[in-house]
């Protein structure tokens, strides 16, 4: 493949890391909101959830997809029918993906003063983009059969 793979690839690379560092960082604020107990604290988290959500995460999030479906693309069809490690990739996003509307609809919770979890629940929500994101990495990098 040649310098445009190449280039979509890495594009690919610094989407992803991008949109991990929110899925990272958003739970994160989720907790210290959580434990917030002044209005002036708790407005600053919503603001800061909201643009977080909306203007890097939702962003990150297709642009990452779509650069991956240029890659895949651009493989072929007989790659992507033929390629086990892609298809249980594909299904870990799938599992991300939902993981990021999870997110969305607890800063949604949070935003309408509707929180029902404590700061633990956020700590231990935290953790889940952590397994999955081995677990991509592995598959890409391995390419088990």
């Amino acid at each position: 493949m040649g310098l445009e793979y190449s280039l979509l690839k890495a594009f690919h690379l610094i989407f992803m890391v991008t949109w991990f560092a929110g899925l990272f960082y958003l739970p994160r604020l989720f907790v210290y909101h959580a434990l917030a107990e002044d209005d002036i604290g708790i407005e600053r988290f919503k603001v800061m959830e909201r643009k977080l959500y909306l203007g890097i995460l939702l962003p990150a999030s297709v642009l990452t997809i779509a650069a991956g479906i240029g890659l895949a693309v651009m493989h072929g069809m007989d790659w992507i029918r033929s390629t086990r490690w892609f298809h249980l990739k594909l299904a870990l996003l799938v599992l991300l993906v939902a993981y990021h509307f999870y997110l969305g609809h607890l800063r949604r919770r949070f935003e309408r003063d509707e929180n029902l979890h404590s700061a633990v629940f956020y700590r231990w929500l935290n953790e889940l983009p952590v397994l999955i994101l081995i677990a991509m990495i592995l598959l890409a990098v391995l390419k088990p059969s």
